[in-house]
């Protein structure tokens, strides 16, 4: 095991098998020189205590369920990194993240929400790598009603 996934394991987390995309027009992200650009994730499974999979924040789901869906869609999207690349050792900065909610009009804590995957983030690459830029937006529906849905870029160590 890698230092970054024995930081992971430390913090109570591990990886989930990267999802496989349902047709072969995508896929999980796609490499440009040490750049990653990673495909809209979502949850398939509850990865972690008090995720809601599917439901609309400002209805049927709190800040708290969202922070930890959050945090579990960036798991999923740390496994599809370390698919790519073979270890998240080869992580040298979290670019950017962009988080979707599935908002009601009313609801305005987006931010807080996606929160979950920026703290992990922060947690697990430290400050210097895991401190990224970001965007936290509420949508009126996601693909299958999902709760959340993050997609980002990451620049790797070449190799």
């Amino acid at each position: 095991m890698n230092s970054i996934e024995e930081r992971l394991k430390a913090m109570g987390y591990s990886l989930p098998p990267a999802f496989v995309f349902p047709k072969k027009n995508r896929r999980g992200c796609v490499r440009v020189d040490n750049m990653l650009y990673l495909s809209g994730h979502g949850l398939d499974l509850p990865l972690l205590e008090g995720v809601r999979q599917t439901g609309r924040f400002g209805e049927n789901i709190t800040e708290a369920e969202g922070y930890a869906t959050a945090r579990a869609v960036m798991l999923t999207m740390l496994a599809t990194v370390k698919a790519e690349v073979g270890s998240l050792d080869r992580v040298k900065q979290i670019v950017r993240i962009f988080g979707m909610c599935n908002a009601s009009p009313q609801f305005t804590a987006m931010p807080q929400i996606i929160d979950g995957a920026s703290d992990l983030l922060f947690e697990l690459f430290g400050p210097e790598a895991g401190c990224h830029a970001r965007s936290a937006v509420g949508m009126s529906t996601l693909p299958r009603g999902i709760a959340v849905e993050i997609n980002g870029e990451i620049e790797v160590w070449p190799g």
